[in-house]
């Protein structure tokens, strides 16, 4: 390979409770291996320490500190800890998880031991080139962002309001939402600081609305456009547990949503399914009783790019099927399962700018 290039890949929510944790890389790993740069986004905390905080609804995100063993296993580099679950057991628990990575030699972005900690980029140096990494989250609970003295996470908070769009009493308000003005111009900062010394600049977002196929808030697109302007090469959304939109805007890549990569959790009951398919529409898949996130969920993409000295050449996807054991599948191109996977995402983008073009076994993305 071409000492000035290097081929980036990134993956969505990484977090499985269920061990052993090597039974999950068994098709990714030698996909995984063909990058020189792999980032995901971390779903649990790993330590032995923490108290539950009770206006958390996490109980299974704290997980023993050999379980990030999932994380050396898949060969990543970066890591964002900029979740909703980050800081669910409180500052001890998350300055473990941090400690944890940089001992296994992984870069951790989006949360510290303070805001300025938090929001500090990671940069990675491979082939000559420096890959810089920023991650903010927008659901966060109170008292979960980073503060001028205290850990947390480095926030992108929105406003939600409520526009009335009939005259009749009942009908369902139009949502509006906008990002918080402060972490806006953070973030905003950031980008541009780092900028001036990294060949590319990767921004990952914690946000948007989880389980619902296609529902993308406003404040996401507001984001996506305000960070591209200040400089991002390239974003990657997670959070929503199924794919979302991809957008190009002034030619730079926007995953609304990666889905998962390697995650499970507790299966739910009847009464919690009841409750779900009620609050979201959405129907449990009974074939995925530890993916309990919607029949979407197991539909899964790795974002690609090729970077330079020019900034990023060129932005595809890997679609992936995780199959019932939660182990990720690279789909290769010929098989019915990549064509529908393609037609997926072409559904979820309608109304986004963006162009799809398969080349071998992956989708290159343009405007």
């Amino acid at each position: 390979m071409n000492e000035h290039i290097l081929t980036l890949m990134a993956c969505g929510d990484v977090g499985p409770i269920h061990e052993p944790m090597d039974q999950y890389t068994l098709y990714a790993s030698s996909l995984l291996k063909e990058a020189d740069i792999r980032f995901a986004q971390v779903e649990r905390v790993y330590s032995d320490r923490g108290n539950f905080q009770l206006h958390s609804a996490g109980h299974h995100s704290r997980l023993p500190p050999s379980n990030a063993s999932i994380f050396r296993d898949c060969g990543f580099n970066v890591v964002s800890l900029a979740s909703n679950h980050a800081m669910d057991w409180g500052e001890e628990a998350l300055l473990d998880t941090i400690e944890l990575f940089k001992s296994m030699d992984i870069a951790v972005v989006g949360a510290g031991s303070n805001l300025q900690n938090a929001r500090k980029p990671a940069i990675i140096n491979k082939n000559g080139l420096k890959v810089a990494f920023l991650a903010y989250c927008s659901v966060l609970r109170e008292g979960y962002s980073a503060g001028l003295s205290s850990a947390g996470i480095a926030p992108l908070r929105a406003h939600s309001y409520y526009e009335q769009v009939d005259y009749q009493a009942g009908v369902p308000p139009q949502v509006i939402t906008v990002p918080y003005e402060d972490d806006l111009s953070n973030m905003i900062e950031d980008i541009k600081s780092v900028k001036k010394v990294a060949d590319a600049v990767i921004v990952s977002f914690h946000w948007g609305i989880h389980f619902i196929p296609r529902l993308i808030a406003n404040y996401q697109e507001i984001t996506a456009k305000a960070a591209i302007a200040a400089g991002a090469d390239m974003i990657v959304g997670h959070h929503a547990h199924v794919p979302k939109a991809i957008g190009v805007y002034d030619n730079k890549v926007c995953f609304y949503s990666l889905s998962n990569f390697i995650m499970s959790a507790t299966a739910k009951n009847k009464h919690q399914s009841d409750l779900f398919l009620k609050r979201y529409g959405v129907a449990l898949d009974p074939e995925y009783p530890y993916l309990p996130y919607g029949p979407d969920a197991k539909k899964s993409l790795i974002a690609k790019a090729l970077i330079s000295k020019n900034g990023i050449n060129q932005v595809s996807f890997l679609p992936l099927l995780i199959d019932k054991k939660l182990r990720p599948e690279p789909l290769k191109n010929g098989d019915p399962r990549f064509v529908e996977s393609v037609k997926y995402m072409e559904w979820v983008s309608e109304g986004f700018p963006h162009s799809f073009s398969i080349k071998d076994h992956e989708v290159i993305i343009t405007n």
